[in-house]
Protein backbone atom coordinates (compact mmCIF):
# COMPACT_ATOMS: atom_id res chain seq x y z
CA UNK A 1 0.00 0.00 0.00
CA UNK A 2 0.86 3.76 -0.54
CA UNK A 3 2.12 5.66 2.22
CA UNK A 4 0.77 9.05 2.17
CA UNK A 5 0.47 12.12 4.60
CA UNK A 6 -1.93 15.30 4.33
CA UNK A 7 -4.58 15.40 1.71
CA UNK A 8 -4.78 14.05 -2.07
CA UNK A 9 -7.33 15.63 -4.16
CA UNK A 10 -8.29 13.09 -7.24
CA UNK A 11 -9.67 13.69 -10.55
CA UNK A 12 -12.31 10.67 -11.23
CA UNK A 13 -12.72 11.99 -14.88
CA UNK A 14 -16.13 12.79 -16.33
CA UNK A 15 -17.55 9.48 -15.77
CA UNK A 16 -15.94 6.70 -18.21
CA UNK A 17 -13.88 4.43 -15.83
CA UNK A 18 -11.11 3.67 -18.80
CA UNK A 19 -11.22 7.59 -18.91
CA UNK A 20 -9.31 7.38 -15.68
CA UNK A 21 -5.50 8.75 -16.18
CA UNK A 22 -3.00 6.52 -15.50
CA UNK A 23 -1.53 8.18 -12.45
CA UNK A 24 -5.28 8.15 -10.95
CA UNK A 25 -5.64 4.42 -11.64
CA UNK A 26 -2.10 3.69 -9.98
CA UNK A 27 -2.86 5.87 -6.61
CA UNK A 28 -6.33 3.79 -6.51
CA UNK A 29 -4.62 -0.14 -6.69
CA UNK A 30 -2.44 1.24 -3.91
CA UNK A 31 -4.73 2.43 -1.35
CA UNK A 32 -7.42 0.99 1.18
CA UNK A 33 -9.85 4.06 1.83
CA UNK A 34 -11.31 7.04 -0.50
CA UNK A 35 -14.04 9.47 0.02
CA UNK A 36 -15.91 10.18 -2.56
CA UNK A 37 -17.77 13.94 -2.94
CA UNK A 38 -20.46 11.99 -4.19
CA UNK A 39 -21.02 8.47 -5.19
CA UNK A 40 -23.41 9.44 -8.19
CA UNK A 41 -20.95 8.95 -10.43
CA UNK A 42 -20.48 6.55 -13.49
CA UNK A 43 -16.80 6.10 -12.72
CA UNK A 44 -17.46 5.43 -8.95
CA UNK A 45 -18.46 1.35 -10.14
CA UNK A 46 -14.95 1.14 -11.53
CA UNK A 47 -13.23 1.37 -8.39
CA UNK A 48 -11.04 -1.12 -6.77
CA UNK A 49 -13.84 -3.91 -5.09
CA UNK A 50 -11.68 -4.51 -1.89
CA UNK A 51 -11.32 -0.54 -1.24
CA UNK A 52 -13.52 0.95 1.53
CA UNK A 53 -15.84 3.64 0.33
CA UNK A 54 -17.27 6.60 2.06
CA UNK A 55 -19.26 9.55 0.42
CA UNK A 56 -20.57 12.83 1.89
CA UNK A 57 -23.91 12.25 -0.12
CA UNK A 58 -25.80 12.29 3.49
CA UNK A 59 -24.72 15.89 3.53
CA UNK A 60 -26.63 16.96 0.65
CA UNK A 61 -29.62 14.43 1.44
CA UNK A 62 -30.45 16.33 4.44
CA UNK A 63 -32.16 19.22 2.96
CA UNK A 64 -29.33 21.94 4.24
CA UNK A 65 -28.22 24.75 1.87
CA UNK A 66 -25.59 23.84 -0.59
CA UNK A 67 -23.02 26.36 0.75
CA UNK A 68 -23.38 24.42 4.32
CA UNK A 69 -23.27 21.28 2.92
CA UNK A 70 -19.80 22.56 0.95
CA UNK A 71 -18.00 24.28 4.16
CA UNK A 72 -18.55 20.82 6.01
CA UNK A 73 -17.22 18.57 3.31
CA UNK A 74 -13.80 21.29 3.45
CA UNK A 75 -13.72 21.15 7.13
CA UNK A 76 -14.09 17.18 7.19
CA UNK A 77 -11.43 16.50 4.64
CA UNK A 78 -8.82 18.93 6.17
CA UNK A 79 -9.34 16.88 9.67
CA UNK A 80 -9.01 13.67 7.90
CA UNK A 81 -6.07 15.10 6.10
CA UNK A 82 -4.63 15.56 9.47
CA UNK A 83 -4.77 12.27 10.93
CA UNK A 84 -1.61 10.04 10.40
CA UNK A 85 -1.89 8.54 6.42
CA UNK A 86 -4.05 11.81 5.76
CA UNK A 87 -7.09 11.64 3.40
CA UNK A 88 -7.46 10.94 -0.41
CA UNK A 89 -10.58 12.60 -1.60
CA UNK A 90 -12.02 12.54 -5.08
CA UNK A 91 -14.52 13.79 -6.73
CA UNK A 92 -15.84 14.13 -10.27
CA UNK A 93 -13.69 15.33 -13.35
CA UNK A 94 -10.95 17.36 -12.57
CA UNK A 95 -10.33 18.57 -8.85
CA UNK A 96 -10.00 22.15 -9.67
CA UNK A 97 -13.11 22.94 -12.30
CA UNK A 98 -16.79 23.26 -11.54
CA UNK A 99 -16.27 22.24 -7.72
CA UNK A 100 -15.71 24.37 -5.16
CA UNK A 101 -14.17 21.91 -2.68
CA UNK A 102 -11.70 20.95 -4.38
CA UNK A 103 -9.93 24.97 -4.70
CA UNK A 104 -11.17 25.43 -1.55
CA UNK A 105 -9.63 22.99 0.40
CA UNK A 106 -6.02 23.49 -1.51
CA UNK A 107 -6.45 26.88 -0.90
CA UNK A 108 -6.40 26.05 2.82
CA UNK A 109 -3.65 22.95 2.95
CA UNK A 110 -1.45 25.29 1.27
CA UNK A 111 -2.01 28.23 3.93
CA UNK A 112 -2.03 25.58 6.86
CA UNK A 113 0.82 24.09 5.92
CA UNK A 114 -0.68 20.90 5.44
CA UNK A 115 0.67 18.65 2.75
CA UNK A 116 -1.33 18.79 -0.89
CA UNK A 117 -1.10 16.52 -3.72
CA UNK A 118 -2.98 17.04 -6.79
CA UNK A 119 -4.48 13.95 -9.34
CA UNK A 120 -5.03 15.41 -12.44
CA UNK A 121 -8.36 14.26 -14.02
CA UNK A 122 -9.63 14.71 -17.45
CA UNK A 123 -12.88 16.99 -17.03
CA UNK A 124 -16.25 17.09 -18.18
CA UNK A 125 -14.90 19.52 -21.37
CA UNK A 126 -12.59 17.71 -23.58
CA UNK A 127 -15.08 14.63 -23.81
CA UNK A 128 -18.24 17.40 -24.37
CA UNK A 129 -15.86 18.88 -26.80
CA UNK A 130 -15.28 15.53 -28.92
CA UNK A 131 -19.22 15.14 -28.78
CA UNK A 132 -19.84 18.57 -30.02
CA UNK A 133 -16.75 18.49 -32.63
CA UNK A 134 -16.08 22.13 -31.45
CA UNK A 135 -12.92 23.90 -30.92
CA UNK A 136 -12.96 26.52 -27.49
CA UNK A 137 -10.26 28.76 -29.12
CA UNK A 138 -10.09 31.55 -29.61
CA UNK A 139 -12.39 32.11 -26.52
CA UNK A 140 -15.56 30.20 -25.38
CA UNK A 141 -17.22 31.14 -22.23
CA UNK A 142 -17.62 28.90 -19.59
CA UNK A 143 -20.49 29.35 -17.73
CA UNK A 144 -22.11 27.59 -14.42
CA UNK A 145 -25.54 26.92 -15.41
CA UNK A 146 -26.46 27.57 -11.19
CA UNK A 147 -25.06 30.92 -11.78
CA UNK A 148 -26.45 31.99 -14.89
CA UNK A 149 -29.68 31.07 -13.53
CA UNK A 150 -29.85 33.73 -11.01
CA UNK A 151 -29.21 36.65 -13.88
CA UNK A 152 -31.09 38.40 -15.74
CA UNK A 153 -28.89 39.02 -18.84
CA UNK A 154 -25.56 36.45 -19.60
CA UNK A 155 -22.38 37.78 -18.31
CA UNK A 156 -20.55 36.67 -21.59
CA UNK A 157 -20.44 38.34 -25.37
CA UNK A 158 -22.67 36.83 -27.13
CA UNK A 159 -20.34 37.63 -30.23
CA UNK A 160 -18.48 34.11 -28.88
CA UNK A 161 -19.65 30.79 -28.27
CA UNK A 162 -20.21 29.63 -24.78
CA UNK A 163 -20.79 26.44 -22.91
CA UNK A 164 -22.94 26.53 -19.97
CA UNK A 165 -22.58 23.86 -17.85
CA UNK A 166 -23.97 21.90 -14.66
CA UNK A 167 -27.73 22.05 -16.39
CA UNK A 168 -29.06 19.69 -13.63
CA UNK A 169 -32.63 19.84 -14.25
CA UNK A 170 -35.40 21.20 -16.48
CA UNK A 171 -36.29 23.51 -13.97
CA UNK A 172 -32.96 25.40 -14.04
CA UNK A 173 -32.98 24.50 -17.95
CA UNK A 174 -35.66 26.89 -18.08
CA UNK A 175 -34.32 29.80 -15.77
CA UNK A 176 -31.30 29.59 -17.90
CA UNK A 177 -33.33 29.97 -20.91
CA UNK A 178 -34.78 33.21 -19.65
CA UNK A 179 -31.75 34.95 -19.03
CA UNK A 180 -30.09 33.86 -22.42
CA UNK A 181 -33.38 35.06 -24.34
CA UNK A 182 -32.36 38.13 -22.97
CA UNK A 183 -30.07 38.79 -25.23
CA UNK A 184 -30.42 35.76 -27.80
CA UNK A 185 -33.63 34.91 -29.86
CA UNK A 186 -35.45 32.36 -29.18
CA UNK A 187 -34.80 30.19 -32.59
CA UNK A 188 -31.47 30.62 -31.72
CA UNK A 189 -29.79 26.85 -32.02
CA UNK A 190 -28.24 25.38 -29.80
CA UNK A 191 -26.42 22.07 -28.85
CA UNK A 192 -27.25 19.83 -25.64
CA UNK A 193 -24.34 17.55 -24.84
CA UNK A 194 -25.63 14.79 -22.53
CA UNK A 195 -23.08 12.40 -20.31
CA UNK A 196 -20.30 13.63 -21.86
CA UNK A 197 -17.30 11.12 -21.31
CA UNK A 198 -19.99 7.94 -20.49
CA UNK A 199 -21.31 5.18 -22.88
CA UNK A 200 -24.47 7.02 -23.06
CA UNK A 201 -23.16 10.49 -24.45
CA UNK A 202 -25.34 12.14 -27.17
CA UNK A 203 -25.90 15.27 -28.35
CA UNK A 204 -29.04 16.91 -29.51
CA UNK A 205 -29.43 19.75 -31.97
CA UNK A 206 -32.35 22.15 -31.30
CA UNK A 207 -33.34 25.94 -30.70
CA UNK A 208 -32.68 27.94 -27.33
CA UNK A 209 -36.69 27.95 -26.39
CA UNK A 210 -36.63 24.82 -26.39
CA UNK A 211 -34.37 23.71 -23.97
CA UNK A 212 -36.31 23.36 -21.20
CA UNK A 213 -38.86 20.76 -22.78
CA UNK A 214 -35.64 18.42 -22.92
CA UNK A 215 -36.67 15.13 -21.29
CA UNK A 216 -32.99 14.14 -21.61
CA UNK A 217 -31.31 16.67 -19.20
CA UNK A 218 -29.58 15.22 -15.96
CA UNK A 219 -26.77 15.22 -14.05
CA UNK A 220 -24.08 15.83 -16.68
CA UNK A 221 -25.78 17.97 -19.26
CA UNK A 222 -24.06 21.07 -20.91
CA UNK A 223 -25.87 23.61 -23.44
CA UNK A 224 -23.62 24.81 -25.98
CA UNK A 225 -24.71 28.10 -27.37
CA UNK A 226 -23.28 29.46 -30.61
CA UNK A 227 -21.95 32.78 -31.45
CA UNK A 228 -25.03 35.57 -31.95
CA UNK A 229 -22.85 36.98 -35.11
CA UNK A 230 -20.01 39.65 -35.40
CA UNK A 231 -20.30 42.58 -33.81
CA UNK A 232 -22.84 41.62 -31.43
CA UNK A 233 -20.90 42.42 -28.19
CA UNK A 234 -19.96 45.59 -26.08
CA UNK A 235 -16.58 44.72 -26.77
CA UNK A 236 -16.60 43.91 -30.61
CA UNK A 237 -17.86 47.44 -30.56
CA UNK A 238 -14.77 49.03 -28.36
CA UNK A 239 -12.49 47.31 -30.18
CA UNK A 240 -14.04 48.51 -33.67
CA UNK A 241 -14.12 52.33 -32.25
CA UNK A 242 -10.03 52.07 -31.22
CA UNK A 243 -9.61 50.53 -34.57
CA UNK A 244 -11.12 54.27 -35.63
CA UNK A 245 -8.30 55.99 -33.37
CA UNK A 246 -5.28 53.57 -33.79
CA UNK A 247 -2.11 55.01 -36.24
CA UNK A 248 -3.96 52.86 -39.36
CA UNK A 249 -7.52 53.92 -38.72
CA UNK A 250 -9.78 57.10 -39.89
CA UNK A 251 -8.09 60.41 -40.10
CA UNK A 252 -10.97 62.00 -39.13
CA UNK A 253 -11.75 60.32 -35.59
CA UNK A 254 -7.52 60.24 -34.69
CA UNK A 255 -8.17 64.29 -34.48
CA UNK A 256 -11.29 64.36 -32.49
CA UNK A 257 -10.63 65.18 -29.05
CA UNK A 258 -13.62 65.83 -25.73
CA UNK A 259 -14.01 69.21 -26.83
CA UNK A 260 -14.21 68.89 -30.50
CA UNK A 261 -17.25 66.03 -30.08
CA UNK A 262 -19.21 68.13 -27.99
CA UNK A 263 -21.21 69.41 -30.43
CA UNK A 264 -21.62 65.72 -32.18
CA UNK A 265 -23.16 64.02 -28.36
CA UNK A 266 -25.58 67.38 -28.24
CA UNK A 267 -26.57 66.97 -32.23
CA UNK A 268 -26.95 62.52 -31.34
CA UNK A 269 -28.59 63.05 -28.33
CA UNK A 270 -31.27 65.12 -29.90
CA UNK A 271 -31.67 63.17 -32.75
CA UNK A 272 -32.67 60.53 -30.17
CA UNK A 273 -35.19 62.60 -29.20
CA UNK A 274 -37.06 63.30 -32.17
CA UNK A 275 -36.91 59.26 -32.77
CA UNK A 276 -38.80 58.90 -29.34
CA UNK A 277 -41.13 62.11 -30.21
CA UNK A 278 -42.35 60.05 -33.23
CA UNK A 279 -42.30 56.35 -31.60
CA UNK A 280 -39.96 54.85 -34.33
CA UNK A 281 -38.73 51.72 -33.20
CA UNK A 282 -36.26 51.49 -35.72
CA UNK A 283 -35.22 55.00 -35.86
CA UNK A 284 -34.99 54.54 -31.75
CA UNK A 285 -32.17 51.33 -32.38
CA UNK A 286 -30.62 53.59 -35.20
CA UNK A 287 -30.06 56.85 -33.09
CA UNK A 288 -29.29 54.69 -29.31
CA UNK A 289 -26.23 53.33 -31.40
CA UNK A 290 -24.96 56.80 -33.13
CA UNK A 291 -25.10 57.92 -28.69
CA UNK A 292 -23.61 54.98 -27.65
CA UNK A 293 -20.86 55.98 -30.37
CA UNK A 294 -20.05 58.90 -28.95
CA UNK A 295 -19.88 57.58 -25.38
CA UNK A 296 -17.34 55.07 -25.95
CA UNK A 297 -15.08 57.30 -28.44
CA UNK A 298 -15.16 59.61 -25.78
CA UNK A 299 -14.10 56.68 -23.33
CA UNK A 300 -11.72 55.51 -26.10
CA UNK A 301 -9.78 59.42 -26.06
CA UNK A 302 -9.80 59.17 -22.15
CA UNK A 303 -7.95 55.95 -22.18
CA UNK A 304 -5.46 57.37 -25.17
CA UNK A 305 -4.48 60.02 -22.61
CA UNK A 306 -4.56 57.97 -19.48
CA UNK A 307 -7.62 60.05 -17.99
CA UNK A 308 -9.78 56.96 -17.50
CA UNK A 309 -10.55 52.99 -19.23
CA UNK A 310 -13.57 51.98 -20.12
CA UNK A 311 -13.66 49.64 -17.34
CA UNK A 312 -12.94 52.12 -14.52
CA UNK A 313 -16.18 54.34 -16.49
CA UNK A 314 -18.32 51.18 -15.86
CA UNK A 315 -17.32 50.91 -12.58
CA UNK A 316 -17.81 53.87 -11.65
CA UNK A 317 -21.58 53.69 -12.91
CA UNK A 318 -21.93 50.60 -11.28
CA UNK A 319 -21.06 50.82 -7.87
CA UNK A 320 -23.22 54.54 -7.97
CA UNK A 321 -25.92 52.30 -8.80
CA UNK A 322 -25.24 49.90 -6.45
CA UNK A 323 -24.87 52.77 -3.64
CA UNK A 324 -28.21 54.74 -4.47
CA UNK A 325 -30.53 51.54 -4.86
CA UNK A 326 -29.95 50.00 -1.14
CA UNK A 327 -33.44 49.00 -1.26
CA UNK A 328 -33.01 46.52 -4.65
CA UNK A 329 -28.98 45.43 -3.34
CA UNK A 330 -29.18 46.12 0.00
CA UNK A 331 -31.90 45.21 3.21
CA UNK A 332 -33.67 48.55 3.38
CA UNK A 333 -37.37 48.81 2.43
CA UNK A 334 -38.79 51.17 0.75
CA UNK A 335 -42.38 50.89 -0.37
CA UNK A 336 -42.97 53.44 -3.16
CA UNK A 337 -41.26 55.70 -5.53
CA UNK A 338 -41.39 59.01 -3.77
CA UNK A 339 -39.51 57.38 -0.80
CA UNK A 340 -36.54 55.96 -3.19
CA UNK A 341 -36.70 59.44 -4.33
CA UNK A 342 -36.39 60.88 -0.86
CA UNK A 343 -33.16 58.41 0.31
CA UNK A 344 -31.78 58.95 -3.04
CA UNK A 345 -31.68 62.74 -1.66
CA UNK A 346 -30.43 61.39 1.49
CA UNK A 347 -27.78 59.39 -0.29
CA UNK A 348 -26.34 62.33 -2.69
CA UNK A 349 -26.19 64.56 0.20
CA UNK A 350 -23.80 61.49 2.05
CA UNK A 351 -21.71 60.95 -0.45
CA UNK A 352 -21.71 65.34 -0.77
CA UNK A 353 -20.22 65.63 2.80
CA UNK A 354 -18.05 62.82 1.75
CA UNK A 355 -16.10 63.82 -1.11
CA UNK A 356 -16.08 67.47 0.69
CA UNK A 357 -18.51 69.31 -0.74
CA UNK A 358 -20.58 70.55 2.89
CA UNK A 359 -21.57 73.49 1.26
CA UNK A 360 -23.34 72.41 -1.67
CA UNK A 361 -26.56 72.38 -2.29
CA UNK A 362 -29.05 69.94 -3.15
CA UNK A 363 -29.73 72.21 -6.69
CA UNK A 364 -25.83 72.07 -7.34
CA UNK A 365 -25.73 68.52 -9.59
CA UNK A 366 -28.23 70.23 -11.77
CA UNK A 367 -26.49 70.41 -15.40
CA UNK A 368 -25.93 74.62 -16.48
CA UNK A 369 -25.96 73.04 -19.91
CA UNK A 370 -29.77 71.65 -19.98
CA UNK A 371 -32.41 72.93 -21.68
CA UNK A 372 -34.45 75.69 -19.17
CA UNK A 373 -37.67 73.71 -19.55
CA UNK A 374 -35.76 70.05 -18.03
CA UNK A 375 -33.66 72.26 -15.81
CA UNK A 376 -36.44 74.09 -14.68
CA UNK A 377 -38.05 70.81 -13.93
CA UNK A 378 -34.86 69.14 -12.35
CA UNK A 379 -35.02 72.07 -9.99
CA UNK A 380 -38.28 71.95 -8.70
CA UNK A 381 -38.00 67.74 -8.29
CA UNK A 382 -34.90 68.18 -6.05
CA UNK A 383 -36.40 70.86 -3.95
CA UNK A 384 -39.94 68.88 -3.68
CA UNK A 385 -37.77 65.85 -2.19
CA UNK A 386 -36.75 68.08 0.79
CA UNK A 387 -39.91 69.48 1.54
CA UNK A 388 -40.27 73.03 -0.73
CA UNK A 389 -43.20 72.31 -2.25
CA UNK A 390 -47.28 73.36 -2.34
CA UNK A 391 -49.23 70.86 -0.30
CA UNK A 392 -51.80 70.85 -3.06
CA UNK A 393 -52.06 71.68 -6.61
CA UNK A 394 -54.68 74.57 -6.43
CA UNK A 395 -51.80 76.61 -5.13
CA UNK A 396 -49.96 75.89 -7.93
CA UNK A 397 -53.32 76.93 -10.06
CA UNK A 398 -53.07 80.28 -8.34
CA UNK A 399 -49.23 80.88 -8.68
CA UNK A 400 -49.58 80.40 -12.37
CA UNK A 401 -52.86 82.90 -12.71
CA UNK A 402 -50.81 85.51 -10.09
CA UNK A 403 -47.83 84.93 -12.67
CA UNK A 404 -50.15 85.81 -15.64
CA UNK A 405 -51.25 88.96 -13.84
CA UNK A 406 -47.78 89.73 -12.77
CA UNK A 407 -46.66 90.01 -17.25
CA UNK A 408 -49.63 91.81 -18.02
CA UNK A 409 -48.46 94.43 -15.61
CA UNK A 410 -45.29 94.73 -16.55
CA UNK A 411 -44.30 97.82 -17.81
CA UNK A 412 -40.38 97.66 -19.14
CA UNK A 413 -39.10 95.08 -21.56
CA UNK A 414 -36.77 94.33 -18.31
CA UNK A 415 -40.15 93.59 -16.32
CA UNK A 416 -41.33 91.48 -19.31
CA UNK A 417 -38.62 89.53 -19.68
CA UNK A 418 -38.24 88.84 -15.69
CA UNK A 419 -42.17 88.21 -15.05
CA UNK A 420 -42.83 85.92 -18.80
CA UNK A 421 -39.23 84.18 -17.31
CA UNK A 422 -41.43 83.10 -13.60
CA UNK A 423 -44.74 82.39 -15.54
CA UNK A 424 -42.79 79.67 -17.65
CA UNK A 425 -40.98 78.19 -14.06
CA UNK A 426 -44.52 78.20 -12.59
CA UNK A 427 -46.30 76.22 -15.63
CA UNK A 428 -43.26 74.22 -15.08
CA UNK A 429 -44.15 73.14 -11.76
CA UNK A 430 -47.97 73.02 -12.60
CA UNK A 431 -46.79 70.14 -15.54
CA UNK A 432 -45.34 68.62 -12.74
CA UNK A 433 -47.98 68.28 -10.32
CA UNK A 434 -50.08 67.16 -13.30
CA UNK A 435 -47.35 64.01 -14.16
CA UNK A 436 -46.47 65.83 -17.36
CA UNK A 437 -42.62 65.95 -18.32
CA UNK A 438 -43.25 69.72 -19.67
CA UNK A 439 -39.93 69.29 -22.31
CA UNK A 440 -41.77 66.52 -24.04
CA UNK A 441 -45.31 68.62 -23.87
CA UNK A 442 -43.85 71.36 -25.84
CA UNK A 443 -41.98 69.41 -28.17
CA UNK A 444 -45.01 67.37 -28.99
CA UNK A 445 -46.94 70.78 -29.32
CA UNK A 446 -44.05 72.14 -31.66
CA UNK A 447 -44.38 68.95 -33.74
CA UNK A 448 -48.52 69.56 -33.98
CA UNK A 449 -48.44 73.15 -34.86
CA UNK A 450 -45.28 72.44 -37.50
CA UNK A 451 -47.96 69.57 -39.16
CA UNK A 452 -51.47 71.92 -38.96
CA UNK A 453 -49.09 74.41 -40.75
CA UNK A 454 -47.65 72.84 -43.08
CA UNK A 455 -51.33 71.97 -43.95
CA UNK A 456 -52.13 75.54 -44.53
CA UNK A 457 -48.53 75.92 -46.47
CA UNK A 458 -50.06 72.59 -48.24
CA UNK A 459 -54.15 74.00 -49.14
CA UNK A 460 -52.22 77.26 -50.49
CA UNK A 461 -50.36 75.66 -52.73
CA UNK A 462 -53.02 73.40 -53.87
CA UNK A 463 -55.09 76.92 -55.03
CA UNK A 464 -51.65 78.25 -56.40
CA UNK A 465 -51.43 80.98 -53.80
CA UNK A 466 -48.70 81.66 -51.10
CA UNK A 467 -49.61 81.47 -47.66
CA UNK A 468 -49.33 85.61 -46.92
CA UNK A 469 -52.30 85.64 -49.33
CA UNK A 470 -54.65 83.81 -48.03
CA UNK A 471 -57.18 85.77 -45.09
CA UNK A 472 -56.82 85.31 -41.51
CA UNK A 473 -60.00 83.67 -41.77
CA UNK A 474 -58.86 81.63 -44.52
CA UNK A 475 -56.19 80.41 -42.28
CA UNK A 476 -58.20 79.78 -39.32
CA UNK A 477 -60.59 77.15 -40.97
CA UNK A 478 -57.67 75.57 -42.44
CA UNK A 479 -56.08 75.44 -39.43
CA UNK A 480 -59.42 73.54 -38.01
CA UNK A 481 -59.41 71.30 -40.23
CA UNK A 482 -56.25 70.17 -39.49
CA UNK A 483 -56.70 69.96 -35.95
CA UNK A 484 -60.25 67.87 -36.40
CA UNK A 485 -58.14 65.63 -39.14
Amino acid sequence: MLELNGVTLLGLGPGDPGLLTRQAWELLQGISEIYLRTSHHPAVAGLPARMQVHSFDDLYETGEAIESALTQIVERVLELGRRPGGVVYAMPGHPFLADATGPEIARRARDSGLPLRVVDGLSFLEPTLSLLGVNPLPHTALVDALELAKLHVPPFPPSAPAMVCQIHSRAIAGSVKLALMSVYPGSHPVQMAYAAGTPQAKVESLVLEEIDRSSQIGPLTTLYVPPLGAGTSFEAFQEIIAHLRAPDGCPWDREQTHQTLRSHLIEEAYEVLDALDEDDLDAMREEFGDLLLQIVLHAQIASEYGEYSMSRLLQGIHAKIVRRHPHVFGDLDLKDAQGVLLNWEKLKAAERAENGNNEAGSLDGVALALPALIQAQEYQDRAARVGFEWPEIQGVYEKVAEEIAEVQAATSQAEHTAELGDLLFAVVNLARWLKVEPESALREANQRFRQRFAHIEAAARAEGRAVSDLSLDEMEALWQAAKHR
